[in-house]
């Protein structure tokens, strides 16, 4: 009996040191209040397409794997069906992540705006990845978020081919506000939407003014204000960042009256993620967030 409260003990000192981990938790600029803990002038560690290195892309799974690693960050794309139903899938094709070809054989390309959401249902978007994955599915936006919001995590999401989905900004809000999150607690720390379309970002902003959004992509210095008013993030590829464009970045003010953030992407290598943190990047967006955690914080 002394030896069973000994470990349940244990166990519980165990979890709460966990839950104080200063790995991934967003600076507080970004997402108000930081909370205790945070490793001060740290980047926030984000899991592209959940932890994709460790599960299938954007799956459920992927959010889980995240969850695993204690990731408190996830990333995802969202996209439109023939019927108006929101789905989480990166590509505007359903043939590189699932088994479409061999359930719809004659329906090439096989745009994910040119299936039901019953169909896309039907789909494998596992085996792809490893057998242990077999019969994971295309997630909705709703079971998505929901899965998010059981791990208490926060969600960077992407609203992907917006030219493709006229109207999806104002069905992707009704959906997170059906879910709740876009009370105070989620707009204020836990949600950031991004597109590359400056148009897409602009809408949002308009019909949700409180939503945190940042602009993929590398806009000139110039441009940068232009951008503040409606973008709060400037959120462009590793490949094409130096100091001095973070620095510019830094010194425009954003539509909340915030210096502009910048999350970068996607980084799966230690030596970039140590270089990206020193130009003083905010986020950092990658396939394998647990190597990013040990480049940065040695964990």
């Amino acid at each position: 009996m002394y030896a069973r409260a000994v470990a349940a003990t244990v166990t519980a000192l165990l979890s709460a040191v966990a839950l104080l981990l200063p790995v991934d938790d967003a600076r507080a600029g970004v997402v108000g209040e930081a909370r205790a803990g945070v490793v001060e002038g740290q980047p926030s560690v984000i899991a592209h397409r959940g932890a994709s290195a460790r599960a299938p892309e954007n799956t459920l799974a992927a959010v889980d794997a995240a969850a695993a690693l204690g990731v408190t960050w996830v990333e995802n794309d969202v996209q439109r069906t023939r019927d108006g139903e929101l789905v989480v899938i990166h590509d505007d094709s359903l043939q590189r992540t699932t088994d479409v070809e061999e359930v719809f054989p004659g329906r090439a390309p096989w745009k994910v705006k040119d299936f039901t959401a019953a169909e896309i249902a039907r789909l494998d978007a596992g085996s792809w990845f490893g057998s242990a994955y077999a019969g994971a599915r295309v997630p909705t936006l709703k079971e998505y978020v929901r899965r998010v919001e059981h791990h208490g995590q926060k969600l960077l999401l992407e609203i992907k081919n917006p030219q493709l989905y006229p109207g999806i900004e104002q069905q992707i809000l009704k959906v997170l506000s059906d879910e709740g999150w876009l009370d105070r607690s989620h707009v204020g720390g836990r949600l950031i939407v991004q597109s590359f379309s400056a148009d897409s970002l602009r809408a949002v902003h308009d019909l949700q003014p409180a939503v945190t959004t940042g602009l993929l992509g590398r806009p000139t210095v110039t441009d940068l204000p232009g951008y503040a008013r409606f973008a709060d993030l400037i959120n462009p590829s590793h490949a094409s960042l130096s100091r001095e464009y973070v620095s510019a970045v830094h010194a425009v003010t954003g539509p909340h009256g915030r210096p502009l953030e910048v999350f970068v992407w996607t980084v799966n290598h230690a030596a970039t993620a140590r270089t990206v943190a020193g130009y003083g990047v905010d986020g950092i967006i990658t396939d394998k967030p647990d190597l990013v955690r040990r480049a940065l914080h040695g964990l």
